[in-house]
């Protein structure tokens, strides 16, 4: 049996860390897992220019409040999901992801979870298992499925890598250039044609 595990920021929905850095006017947010490998290294880094700013949950909650999944997300979700089993798995957080699920259709997510004081100052994080992506995809394949994968950061490449099918979706040059043996698609209606053809 099949199940396609997709990224979300930047698949489905835009980069949250980046409508953020573009409310707020700090561009140093715009760094994403595209520009640096090292997760950990990430999130403390957003911490701390947080920290510094005076920023807490509610102000990027108000900001994720007004983002709408990218054009044509919503309908590539819905066509994949009557093909196949399909999950998000996703290094955000559940107190960003519940306003994108409920524009998305509510479909199932894997993600982290933020630590928070109680004036809403984010004081750290909480991944739900090391290496997330590559750990669920490992666990899904160790209960009879075969996986299939896409997404367009650098965390995104281990579970593209384990599964029998794996893609690049709307990526970097860079990494496009880096690992030209994952099929690379910039249309939904490519992906889904992709994904289509390896399912089975």
């Amino acid at each position: 049996m099949d199940i396609v595990c997709l990224d979300l920021e930047g698949v489905l929905v835009p980069e949250i860390w980046i409508a953020f850095s573009e409310a707020t006017g700090i561009p140093e947010l715009k760094r994403t897992t595209r520009d640096e490998p090292d997760y950990d290294k990430l999130m403390r880094f957003r911490i701390d220019i947080l920290k510094e700013h005076g920023l807490g949950l509610k102000q990027i909650q108000d900001v994720i409040a007004g983002i709408d999944p990218l054009p044509g997300a919503k309908e590539f979700l819905d066509s994949l999901r009557e093909m196949t089993e399909v999950i998000i798995i996703s290094d955000t957080f559940t107190q960003f992801a519940k306003p994108l699920m409920k524009k998305l259709g509510w479909p199932t997510l894997f993600c982290n979870t933020l630590e928070v004081g109680e004036d809403g100052t984010i004081t750290g994080f909480k991944m739900r298992v090391e290496k997330s992506k590559l750990t669920t995809v490992k666990a899904l394949q160790s209960i009879g499925f075969e996986t299939i994968a896409a997404g367009d950061s650098f965390n995104d490449l281990a579970m593209i890598e384990a599964g029998k099918a794996g893609f690049l979706f709307r990526s970097t040059e860079a990494i496009k250039k880096d690992y030209p043996q994952y099929p690379a698609f910039e249309s939904y209606e490519d992906l889904l044609g992709a994904i289509r053809e390896s399912l089975g």
